[in-house]
């Protein structure tokens, strides 16, 4: 290595040197998905970070998705996908899917990636150790305009009523890395199939996360000219909604955000999956890779 490389090198560990102090022992909740779990350069290079974060001394929560894999396998079995408002219905067939997909097949590779790297990593789903009670949700019928109570059935898609994170707790006292998948269980006993943004939001407010990391497919929040905004209040969130600069499927993820940071987590974060190392960029680099919400 010659010299001006290995300059750079030490000025990078420098720079992450303080923000390693800053959240040692701190819950980071990262909610994996999109193009950081279909790529294999992207998943080998956030697993390399999820054990990195957990040997420096911060304790890395992951909630993933799967819904492209749910699609794909249900197309295999000639099933069709239905969703409403961007929100799967999950029938009982779908939800047998859902578990097979999240709780098995993606679940464990996020395991099996993470032990590959050195790390220690424990599987679940909400269902284990009651870790999420979830309610059904039904959607309205927009079609009935004249019916004002006419809903849509949507099946086992639920919502969380209620998260008991004992688990969780045990997990990162034993120096486990938790990777959960976004299943919960009903008052009813079924399995309620549930957002995963939903689900790393709720988890971040009652672990009392240091952060929120969300991680996408777009560079972040960004303005009119296409510039990346940061450092964003909930007021300056609120106009950016207004003026529909924020606006389609990044408002779902937002409003996770906002609710996170409006229930105690210090701060959230739309970070860039496509990038590698994506989230010790947005960690530890003065720059990051995304956009930082704040209380």
């Amino acid at each position: 290595m010659d010299s001006k490389a290995a300059t750079k090198v030490a000025q990078v560990l420098t720079e992450a040197l303080p923000y390693i102090q800053k959240h040692a022992d701190k819950t980071i909740v990262i909610k994996y998905g999109g193009n950081a779990m279909a790529d294999e350069k992207l998943k080998s290079s956030f697993a390399r970070d999820i054990v990195l974060m957990k040997q420096v001394g911060l304790n890395p929560v992951i909630v993933h998705g799967g819904g492209p894999q749910i699609g794909n396998l249900l197309e295999r079995i000639g099933k069709s996908s239905e969703f409403i408002d961007g929100i799967r219905v999950t029938d009982s067939e779908t939800m047998d899917v859902v578990e097979m997909v999240l709780g098995g097949l993606v679940n464990k590779e996020i395991v099996n990636l993470i032990s590959s790297h050195g790390g220690k990593a424990v599987g679940l789903t909400g269902k284990d150790g009651q870790l999420i009670r979830a309610r059904k949700i039904t959607m309205p019928n927009k079609a009935a305009a004249k019916d004002t109570s006419a809903m849509i059935d949507m099946g086992q898609t639920g919502e969380v009523q209620s998260i008991d994170p004992s688990v969780v707790d045990m997990l990162d006292k034993g120096d486990f890395i938790p990777v959960i998948a976004p299943i919960g269980v009903g008052d009813d006993g079924l399995s309620y199939n549930i957002n995963a943004d939903t689900v790393a939001g709720n988890l971040a407010s009652v672990l009392k996360a240091e952060k929120l990391l969300l991680l996408t497919n777009t560079a972040g929040i960004l303005d009119k000219s296409g510039q990346l905004l940061t450092g964003l209040t909930p007021t300056q969130i609120d106009t950016l909604i207004k003026n529909q600069i924020i606006h389609g499927g990044m408002l779902p993820k937002v409003r996770c955000a906002l609710d996170a940071v409006a229930s105690g987590v210090k701060t959230a974060h739309i970070v860039d999956g496509r990038v590698e190392h994506s989230v010790l960029l947005e960690l530890f680099t003065d720059e990051g890779v995304g956009t930082l919400i704040k209380g």
